[in-house]
């Protein structure tokens, strides 16, 4: 049986800024395998459509990274330093630092057994989200459309359930991060009551991840899932601390 996971990253998300102390993140890497884990770190910009779709493109020459790669024995962690060198920004960008496992070569006496063997690896490749923002900069963030919608809250085809869909735009010069607030929904049922929906922020994080909404043009479309069905009638979503 193979692991859940063959590493452990953590955290997951990094807010920086683009000068001063805190342009850098140390991101610690556990090898939760029973053998060495061999990894290589990769920067990539990435931008979304309004529909959530990213877009990665390399940008190593971004970001200090050190290690760059390296071999992480069983049980033992390697943390790794990430800088911006990327100069002043007017606006917050976001970035994957991606963490991704090299497959080991096949062990030269499993490759000589006399039966045929068929060599399946399986590598993993974790990608944590780094923002660089300029000081004093804040998210402008309105809510344009929200509608009923049938939600699939695991993305794996299962079962539907009742929720919204909330487009979002950002017209600030930091970036927004969604799922870090508590949504307040309000709106009517079907048979024409009102009805009430708050979600907080732990299980927002649950249904959206981090909810990144990027600054200046950013939109996205968010599907929530909220276990009661709502009409047709204007709904009113509110983010809070």
């Amino acid at each position: 049986m193979l692991p859940a996971y063959a590493m452990n990253v953590s955290p997951m998300i990094a807010e920086l800024m683009s000068t001063g102390s805190r342009s850098t993140a140390r991101i610690q890497l556990l090898d939760t395998l029973p053998k060495s884990l061999p990894y290589e770190v990769r920067v990539y910009r990435i931008e979304f459509d309004d529909r959530g779709a990213i877009t990665e493109t390399p940008a190593d020459q971004d970001f200090l990274v050190f290690p760059p790669q390296g071999v992480v024995k069983p049980g033992q962690r390697q943390m790794i330093r990430v800088q911006w060198i990327g100069g002043t920004v007017d606006s917050s960008r976001g970035y994957y630092v991606s963490i991704n496992q090299l497959p080991a070569p096949l062990v030269a006496s499993e490759a000589s057994k006399a039966k045929p063997v068929v060599d399946v690896r399986v590598v993993y490749h974790m990608k944590v989200l780094v923002t660089i923002s300029p000081k004093g900069a804040v998210p402008k963030v309105k809510v344009i459309e929200a509608k009923p919608a049938m939600v699939d809250p695991d993305r794996a085809g299962g079962e539907p359930l009742p929720g919204i869909a909330v487009t979002a735009t950002n017209t600030g010069q930091r970036h927004a991060m969604l799922a870090a607030a508590t949504w307040t929904i309000d709106g009517k049922d079907k048979s024409g009551k009102p009805l009430h929906v708050v979600i907080p922020a732990a299980k927002m994080n649950e249904l959206l991840g981090a909810g990144y909404l990027p600054a200046l043009t950013g939109k996205r479309t968010f599907l929530v899932p909220t276990g009661a069905e709502f009409s047709n009638a204007p709904i009113s979503v509110k983010f809070s601390d």
